[in-house]
């Protein structure tokens, strides 16, 4: 009941979630029923793709599976939070993209001396992270810590499912071709890839990675280290010094995790020039949105039916007033508000729904 509840948030008028509810004791029943006898299989799942920031293939598991997968994350992964670096963000209560920004902040300012004096910073990205996931070697790292039967193997029933026996495709043709082949779950090895969209494989990928959070913090020795999923920085005063952490991190993530760090998104720079990280660039003294996801919002936001722009307006806003530095971005927005017809609050916090 507990995890159908946690299911059902923000999700209560899906079909999928009105059809389950249709019959709910029923279902719920059927479905305790399974988990006891041990006859649980997750059931379809559907495939789409989503444009925004690139294309890529979203897959949604049937409400009945997302309501296990709530089970799960709420019995095993307080023991796994519980060890996790802080230094870790996403899919971790209170740890978002905005926690994950002011880290990095206070760890620029505290390598700079509050940019008093030059340092760089290295950001490295996992290839194809999601589709080269290892299940066993993430099966292995799963059982050091959830040792009951029960839960261990319901576990495994979730990380060993492969969508792609029994899924259904939604979405233009042309939509799915746009997606690069490398990045498709179709094409990757039997033994490898978690499907994006589910709660189980955001919190499976965490457990993934901890063993990199450790490796760079207590190996390394990186004391200014933040990661986002497979996005991490490491700030230093000395460039010499992360060339030799990218080279031990390079190997350890190939030996380790059998996954590799993408040269193409690999950037050594000074700090002074800007580090764009979770959708803010920090720069010296001040912290503001990112130029690409605020000119992509206002180029949603003038094209929205006038119906949505009051809901859309109010969260462009607290988006943009997550960044220290996010007076002129407010003012660019509450402009374009305005232009729709919207009243805006005098401290530019929220707008008013327009009069009929």
């Amino acid at each position: 009941m507990l995890a159908w509840r946690d299911c059902r948030r923000n999700k209560r008028n899906s079909g999928s979630a009105l059809a389950f509810e249709a019959h709910l004791e029923r279902n719920l029943c059927d479905l305790y029923d399974e988990l006891l006898a041990g006859t649980y299989r997750p059931g379809r799942s559907i495939c789409f793709v989503i444009t925004r920031p690139k294309p890529r293939e979203v897959w949604a598991a049937e409400f009945r599976d997302r309501i296990v997968h709530h089970l799960l994350y709420a019995r095993i992964a307080p023991r796994f939070h519980a060890s996790f670096s802080v230094e870790s963000c996403a899919c971790i209560p209170g740890r978002g993209t905005l926690y994950g920004a002011q880290r990095l902040e206070s760890h620029i300012r505290s390598a700079t001396e509050n940019w008093g004096r030059p340092a760089h910073y290295l950001k490295l990205d996992l290839a194809n992270f999601f589709v080269s996931i290892d299940k066993t070697i993430l099966a292995g790292l799963l059982d050091t810590k959830v040792h009951e039967p029960f839960w261990r193997e319901l576990a495994h029933t979730i990380l060993f499912h492969d969508p792609r026996t029994n899924f259904e495709l939604r979405g233009r043709a042309d939509l799915q071709a746009r997606v690069p082949t490398h990045k498709r779950l179709a094409n990757a090895p039997a033994h490898c890839g978690l499907p994006i969209g589910n709660l189980s494989s955001q919190f499976f990928a965490n457990v993934y990675l901890n063993a990199l959070d450790q490796f760079v913090k207590h190996q390394v020795g990186a004391r200014h280290y933040v990661r986002y999923v497979d996005d991490f920085v490491l700030v230093h005063t000395s460039p010499q010094w992360l060339n030799a952490a990218r080279e031990r991190i390079e190997a350890f993530v190939i030996e380790r995790l059998a996954v590799r760090v993408n040269p193409t998104k690999t950037i050594l720079q000074p700090v002074e020039r800007g580090v764009d990280f979770v959708g803010h660039v920090i720069k010296p003294w001040r912290r503001t949105t990112r130029l690409r996801t605020l000119q992509a919002a206002l180029h949603r936001l003038e094209r929205q039916p006038a119906e949505e722009v009051f809901a859309t307006g109010n969260s462009l806003l607290g988006l943009v007033r997550q960044a220290g530095a996010s007076h002129r971005e407010q003012a660019v927005v509450a402009r374009a508000l305005l232009r729709r017809g919207h009243s805006i609050k005098g401290d530019l916090s929220k707008i008013y729904r327009r009069r009929t």
